[in-house]
């Protein structure tokens, strides 16, 4: 496969993550507010604010494909990582407040079943598009491609996460399990805050799992 095949292949998986973070973030917001699911609602603003991360890369792509001036690519790509990192940031914020306030007024969620089946499905998906990601990443040398294949694995714990304390209150009653899981979720958020801000790879190598 030449360099063209690859930045088209590159391009149509951010295309294909851009859909489903929108989808996913829609779907899994609408389930946490009829839930009241801390974890849940982290879970999708979240994959709206990796929306932001995909339209980056597309950018980037399409203009490597018009053969646009690579200094200026790099200073627009900076400015708008750090958009992403300042949003990240604000919303691990927000969670750690939520999480910490349903956790002292013992507020008691519903069992999210669309939140349940929608982190599931996430998993394997996000996990595919990673992999996908490196490799095309690889092939042609982007840095950038590589530092959001990273963004994509976080969001692939992100939905581990949610999975893990959405399903403990489903399934045992465990209510304090939902706020704790977000409240554990804001660590992946600030690294991926921080390495959008720096326009690194996520997590410093940490994160990586089984990708």
């Amino acid at each position: 496969m030449n360099r063209t095949e690859l930045i088209h292949r590159g391009r149509r998986l951010e295309w294909l993550t851009l859909c489903w973070n929108l989808v996913e973030g829609s779907v899994a917001i609408a389930a946490a507010l009829a839930a009241g699911s801390v974890v849940v609602l982290g879970f999708g603003v979240d994959s709206v604010v990796e929306c932001a991360s995909s339209v980056v890369l597309l950018w980037r792509l399409y203009a490597e494909h018009k053969a646009i001036d690579p200094e200026r690519i790099e200073q627009l790509d900076q400015r708008a990582h750090r958009l992403v990192g300042a949003s990240l940031f604000a919303l691990a914020a927000f969670i750690a407040l939520d999480g910490g306030r349903a956790l002292l007024l013992h507020q008691r969620p519903e069992a999210s079943i669309a939140g349940l089946g929608l982190s599931a499905i996430s998993i394997p998906v996000m996990l595919w598009l990673a992999r996908a990601k490196r490799r095309v990443a690889a092939a042609i040398e982007s840095r950038a491609l590589e530092a959001d294949s990273f963004q994509t694995t976080a969001c692939m714990w992100l939905s581990v996460i949610t999975l893990v304390g959405a399903g403990a209150n489903a399934a045992c009653g465990w209510w304090w399990a939902d706020p704790a899981a977000a409240i554990a979720m804001t660590y992946f958020l600030v690294a991926e805050g921080r390495a959008a801000w720096r326009g690194e790879d996520s997590c410093d190598g940490d994160c990586h799992g089984p990708t």
